[in-house]
């Protein structure tokens, strides 16, 4: 049974700004510049709530607003909060990308299969993206998700691998990492 292509998400539509409609968005994407363009035209998830053609584009201190042609009033911006912008998978010039939810429940593990712990959350921070994982002490690391340090996601496997900088995880000592002071 085929479910159809699977959908990326590109932004999320966070709080109104201002009375004429206008949004933040939190950005899924590497490549904001390309995706949040006006005239684009989104599907949205829950689809009931689209699709949305941008009209304007504008960002401020590292915060993406986006305006839609559908949306003109801050009540309106109000009702599409927690809205997702998706594309098709096949339509994706990201290979590494995943939803939240494919990351949850992930076993957090270092290249020579150490288990470290858990994904709990993936964090959308103005510079990058950040895991949360959740330790077996109850400690949650949150990890830069940047190649250096996230240089494997396995969704089949349920692992994703991790080489953290000293001092992310709990308990770690200098001579556990092998480095020095």
């Amino acid at each position: 049974m085929s479910t159809g292509p699977m959908k990326l998400t590109v932004a999320r539509i966070g709080r109104a700004h201002g009375l004429k409609g206008e949004v933040t968005v939190e950005v899924r994407t590497d490549i904001p510049e390309d995706r949040l363009a006006p005239g684009e035209v989104y599907e949205t998830e829950p689809d009931s709530a689209g699709p949305l053609t941008i009209e304007s584009v504008r960002t401020q201190g590292g915060r993406w607003f986006l305006r839609f042609e559908e949306i003109g009033s801050r009540e309106a911006a109000d009702e599409v909060r927690g809205v997702e912008l998706v594309i098709d998978g096949d339509e994706s010039d990201e290979d590494d990308a995943w939803y939240v939810h494919e990351l949850v429940g992930l076993t957090a593990q270092r290249p020579d299969g150490e288990r470290i712990g858990e994904v709990v959350d993936l964090l959308s921070m103005p510079a990058q993206d950040v895991l949360v994982v959740k330790e077996p002490g109850g400690h949650r690391a949150m990890i830069p998700f940047v190649d250096e340090f996230v240089p494997d996601v396995d969704l089949e496997a349920g692992t994703v691998t991790l080489t953290p900088p000293y001092g992310l995880l709990s308990g770690e000592t200098p001579e556990a990492t092998g480095e020095t002071r």
